[in-house]
């Protein structure tokens, strides 16, 4: 869940290899600008979204994904509405590609790395014969 202390409200982003490579050179201190077509940025409210984005799907597509956790002033997020795209856990926010350096700009310290996922190791036909036998 959001954890709220004081000015800043913690969010949570699931990202591929090469989002996380932008973000390391940032100084881990900005998400990278979104491709010409991903209209929007979804920064998610519950770390368990997080982690089953990066899990299901950045696996998927990349062969692994990173759950990253951040703050931001609670001024500038809660003048946005929160979308819910599933069940209770799965809310987040929906801010416009042309305005994602407002959210930067309002990132308070680093982006954390928290959790990351990997594919898992494929088994040869050997090895699966020998575990079987």
């Amino acid at each position: 869940m959001t954890r709220q202390n004081g000015d800043t409200v913690t969010l949570y982003r699931s990202v591929g290899p090469g989002q996380l490579k932008c973000i390391a050179e940032s100084g881990w201190k900005k998400f990278p600008p979104r491709l010409h077509w991903q209209p929007y940025f979804y920064p998610m409210l519950h770390e368990s979204f997080a982690h089953k984005i990066a899990s299901q799907w950045n696996v998927r597509q990349s062969g692994v994904g990173y759950v990253l956790r951040f703050k931001v002033r609670r001024s500038y997020i809660e003048s946005l509405p929160v979308y819910m795209v599933g069940g209770p856990e799965h809310r987040e926010y929906r801010i416009a590609a042309k305005r994602l350096h407002e959210l930067n700009d309002s990132i308070m310290g680093s982006i954390e790395m928290v959790a990351t996922y990997h594919e898992e190791p494929k088994q040869s036909l050997w090895q699966s014969a020998v575990a079987w036998a």
